[in-house]
């Protein structure tokens, strides 16, 4: 659990409806999920229904309302890397940890999710592992992963790097597995 108090992320922002992104975006970068009480303080603070905090909240797939492990791994399964052998990555790395995607480890030391396109289609099959990118996976590449964060092991630097270029800092939330409109 996190240090910061959730009072102390609502500081940051303007007391103002339009600041209920960004603070959930936060909360859940510090949090890993968004607690009901910080559902409940942010919606206190910036003077708005529960339910239209919870309504955010449950829209964007990026959120959870559930604790998430201490390793979050996350498989492509967008069309490039699904060809690719994506679901074969995710068999994998769901027998090694004995969870299926969607799911955290009972010890808390692992969540595993299913993505839609990291939009790194020629570096892939890919497989991000608490937001690391690791490209052109294999289902033995995984679970070597796997196995060297489970013995402690610091994850490894990727073989082959996706470097992406930004305009500033780091997107705080993958909206990927969002479907677009219409």
């Amino acid at each position: 659990m996190s240090e910061i108090p959730v009072s102390e992320i609502l500081d940051r922002y303007p007391t103002e409806r339009a600041s209920s992104l960004a603070v959930l975006e936060d909360v859940q970068r510090e949090y890993k999920y968004l607690p009901r009480e910080a559902l409940e303080t942010t919606a206190e603070r910036l003077k708005m229904p529960l339910s239209e905090v919870y309504q955010i909240a449950t829209f964007f797939k990026a959120f959870s309302l559930t604790p998430k492990g201490e390793n979050v791994i996350k498989v492509c399964l967008g069309t490039a890397c699904h060809v690719g052998g994506g679901p074969r990555i995710m068999a994998a790395v769901e027998k090694s940890l004995g969870i299926k995607a969607g799911s955290t480890t009972p010890d808390y030391k692992f969540s595993l999710e299913a993505i839609r396109c990291v939009g790194a289609c020629a570096s892939g099959p890919m497989m991000l592992i608490n937001e690391q990118p690791y490209s052109k996976m294999t289902p033995a590449k995984a679970d070597e992963l796997v196995e060297r964060l489970r013995s402690g092991e610091l994850a490894p630097e990727p073989t082959e790097a996706v470097t992406v270029e930004t305009a500033g800092p780091p997107a705080p939330v993958d909206l990927s597995a969002v479907p677009p409109a219409g």
